[in-house]
């Protein structure tokens, strides 16, 4: 058996380099591409300390016993140290499985997930139908699609304030159903009320952008399918259930997560809307920030406990989503 030996490196031929180990291919990595590493640099410092540096320190929170009594603190010329101590898992114990469990965490959480799907639904029904709307041929469509998006355009908390008076007792909404003899509920008193008009005002804020992104994908699929499934005969509701909607699949899984995760955290409405002042209609992020901010005293432990919660949360729902995304890409495709 005769082996062939390279001359210059005195190696067999057909013969594999060895694998070079971990800290050689960094640095391989490195001098072949230190330009990209150079421009991701400082993304990376600003994201680790906006982001990473308070994730981790309100994690360490969480396993602590730490409020407004015992943190460091300075009185006047006086500086108070730390008192606070190590307590391990207590406090999601508490959270999750403790006497008031249900009352500062459950009730919340079913809450804020039906929140989350009833604006979810809405939003995506309403964003698709005037999508389907503005996808026709219709005189000062221009027009209709820069009114529809101004709900969206406009800031947050403009929205929240107007609507916020308009329900207000003496406002324009009671004061209209008045004149027509109907009953005038309280919209920021009563729990159920509350938690209606946080779904209408949320849904007049989130619906521009579903109807904006869906009317993009409408427009990107291609007539052709269109006039070919006319021509086989196909009706209305077909052309929508095998063209229409196959064509958004892309476009509706994201906007769909996009608008879970949006959702959930949602901050601004809840808290522009009714302050502290609907303990029932607060969902998991605004009940969060009030044990943190809004109670003395204050409880950062278990307000950053309820953080780490919601992340993973988020974290759990959207390994589950994509999954699921991907076994019905696989059967479409079988």
């Amino acid at each position: 058996m005769t082996v062939a030996i390279d001359r210059a490196t005195g190696k067999r031929r057909g013969e594999r380099e060895p694998r070079p180990g971990p800290v050689q291919r960094l640095r391989n990595g490195l001098n072949k591409h230190w330009y990209a590493y150079a421009m991701v640099a400082p993304v990376a410092i600003v994201l680790g300390v906006l982001v990473l540096y308070p994730l981790a320190y309100g994690l360490y929170l969480t396993l602590t016993d730490a409020t407004s009594l015992n943190t460091a603190r300075t009185i006047g010329v006086n500086e108070i140290d730390a008192t606070y101590k190590f307590i391990g898992l207590d406090n999601y114990a508490d959270i999750l499985w403790g006497p008031t469990a249900y009352d500062r965490f459950w009730s919340h959480f079913l809450w804020t997930v039906f929140w989350t799907a009833a604006c979810v639904t809405l939003h995506y029904g309403l964003g698709l139908g005037l999508a389907l709307l503005l996808n026709q041929k219709l005189r000062g469509r221009t027009l209709y699609r820069m009114i529809l998006v101004l709900p969206w355009a406009v800031p947050t908390f403009v929205t929240v304030f107007g609507w916020r008076f308009m329900l207000a007792d003496g406002g324009i909404i009671n004061s209209g159903l008045e004149l027509l003899h109907l009953p005038t509920p309280s919209w920021l008193e009563d729990t159920f009320w509350q938690r209606f008009s946080a779904i209408m005002v949320n849904t007049w804020c989130g619906v521009p952008f579903m109807m904006v992104s869906l009317l993009g994908g409408l427009q990107s699929i291609d007539a052709s399918l269109y006039e070919a499934s006319e021509m086989d005969g196909a009706s209305a509701w077909q052309r929508f259930r095998y063209v229409t909607l196959p064509g958004l699949r892309s476009v509706s899984t994201t906007v769909v997560l996009l608008g879970v995760i949006w959702t959930f955290n949602q901050f601004a409405i809840i808290f522009l809307l009714f302050g502290n002042t609907a303990p029932d209609a607060q969902i998991l992020v605004t009940w969060a920030y009030h044990l943190g901010f809004g109670q003395q005293p204050r409880d950062y432990a278990q307000s950053a406990a309820y953080g780490i919660l919601l992340l993973s949360i988020l974290i759990v729902f959207t390994s589950f989503y994509r999954r699921w995304l991907n076994r019905n890409e696989q059967q479409l495709a079988i």
